[in-house]
């Protein structure tokens, strides 16, 4: 649709902003981190408005008082496009919703949703991508041999609207963001036909450093400041409640021995990782190879739009704007930057980030990966991890090495929906450190206390042992 040139609306409360949303729009809502990263004043204001049948594009409607279950709690939603749709620990709207069939569902790969929006707001019909060859996200659609590997073709994104939260707005339109909330925020801002920003405060034309400004203001139609104020006690205690969270015990074996706990999983990852790498944690149990690096010469980055962040701070010390992929908090070290979810996609598919830490369901003999849950339920997604995995990256895997049920995690072949195939080349259990070469799992350090038979009963395929296996090491 062609624009009308005219100038920047400044809206005076959110109603304003969206009163010309109507039943049946597709909307463009910038979701991704903790609940002050989202535009909720207008989420807000469209469930006091009652707009019906809304087609959803986000990176995850979550859960919490902010966040799209806003519009799901009046049943709003007709149909959702995301990569991560729900934790299963959290009951949402959305996510009974989906499991009940009352909102249609589209599961994205987390760096091709955005890449979709982007490629829809520069004017392109779509493009190729590596990510999800071989994977239920390839199902159905057109694939190609360039360069010598297999591509799938993903289409351009568009919306009707974009709801889009940044940090400073000027009355031009340009846009700032503040540290992690960049993420799909500029990519969203140029793929909608109207671009509502909503953000912490707007100034006067020209206060903005020009060289600071991250969206222009040819893509913002509409700014209204936010009213939503979370101070961190509140908003630590939202998190707690709907953040991703891990134990801290061992998990017993059936003769009474006990596994490694989880910060000696992480502890013993950080050991395989290299001085001078670039290395993307995923959520849950990767997330705490953070803690273990300092010091080191290794460059963490994230999905959100951070290289070089540090370690979870300490209570009080947290910056509502600074945390990672999963959401939580973390620290700057010098050298950080920030940049959108578009840019750091491309860091790893072109295999700039070196080293990829990702948590698993299941892992095959040949290295395939299995580490995100189907919809089914209402619960899980696929997030970022196929586009991580696509990339050059060396892939470790960290996991208990049976589930809560009992089976093993290693196996000869997965049977879970594959995340992608034979790139896993370590893994690293509460039991082992395992290998995976050419001829399969290949045994290299047992857990304290533990024995070979312990690690070979735990492993539901062959296990070749290494010459010279012994106990792990931590330093």
């Amino acid at each position: 649709m062609r624009r009308h040139m005219s100038k920047k609306r400044l809206c005076a409360t959110a109603h304003e902003a969206v009163a010309d949303i109507d039943d049946g729009a597709t909307v463009l809502v910038h979701s991704f981190g903790p609940p002050q990263a989202w535009p909720t004043d207008c989420l807000l204001a469209l469930a006091e408005r009652g707009v019906k049948d809304l087609t959803v594009i986000c990176n995850t409607p979550a859960g919490g008082p902010t966040s799209l279950n806003i519009l799901a709690d009046k049943k709003q939603i007709r149909r959702l496009v995301c990569s991560y749709l729900a934790s299963p620990a959290i009951p949402t709207a959305i996510a009974e919703q989906v499991a009940a069939g009352e909102i249609e569902l589209e599961m994205v790969p987390q760096g091709t949703l955005v890449e979709r929006i982007r490629a829809g707001g520069a004017g392109l019909g779509g493009f190729y991508t590596p990510t999800g060859v071989g994977t239920t996200a390839a199902r159905g659609k057109e694939l190609r041999q360039l360069g010598g590997r297999m591509h799938v073709f993903e289409p351009a994104l568009r919306a009707d609207f974009a709801l889009v939260q940044a940090h400073h707005a000027d009355t031009a339109g340009n846009l700032t963001y503040r540290r992690g909330m960049r993420n799909f925020g500029p990519a969203m801002a140029t793929a909608a036909t109207t671009t509502i920003a909503e953000v912490k405060e707007i100034v006067a034309r020209g206060t903005i450093d020009p060289e600071a400004v991250v969206t222009p203001g040819v893509f913002v139609d509409r700014i209204v400041k936010t009213t939503l104020e979370l101070s961190l006690p509140v908003l630590r205690h939202i998190l707690m409640g709907f953040g991703r969270t891990v134990g801290t015990e061992g998990r017993a074996l059936n003769d009474g021995a006990v596994g490694l706990p989880p910060d000696l999983m992480a502890m013993k990852v950080a050991t395989l990782l290299r001085d001078g790498e670039y290395v993307n944690l995923g959520i849950g149990l990767p997330t705490l190879v953070s803690n273990f690096i300092q010091g080191r010469d290794v460059t963490l980055h994230a999905e959100n739009g951070i290289l070089g962040y540090g370690p979870f701070p300490d209570e009080g010390q947290e910056d509502i704007d600074l945390y990672n992929a999963s959401g939580q908090f973390v620290s700057m070290l010098d050298g950080t930057s920030f940049f959108d979810s578009t840019t750091s996609f491309a860091m790893a598919r072109s295999g700039r980030v070196t080293s990829v830490v990702l948590g698993a369901f299941q892992v095959g003999q040949n290295g395939d990966l299995a580490n995100w849950s189907t919809p089914a339920g209402g619960t899980g997604g696929i997030g970022g991890a196929m586009d991580l995995a696509a990339g050059a990256a060396r892939v470790i895997a960290i996991c208990y090495q049976r589930d809560r049920g009992g089976r093993s995690k290693l196996v000869e072949k997965i049977d879970y929906p594959a995340t992608a195939l034979a790139c896993v080349t370590s893994v690293i259990t509460d039991l082992a450190w395992i290998d995976i070469d050419a001829d399969g799992f290949l045994l290299r350090e047992i857990a304290p206390g533990l024995t070979i038979d312990d690690v070979r009963s735990a492993t539901a395929a062959p296990l070749r042992i290494a010459a010279g296996v012994r106990e792990m090491q931590f330093g």
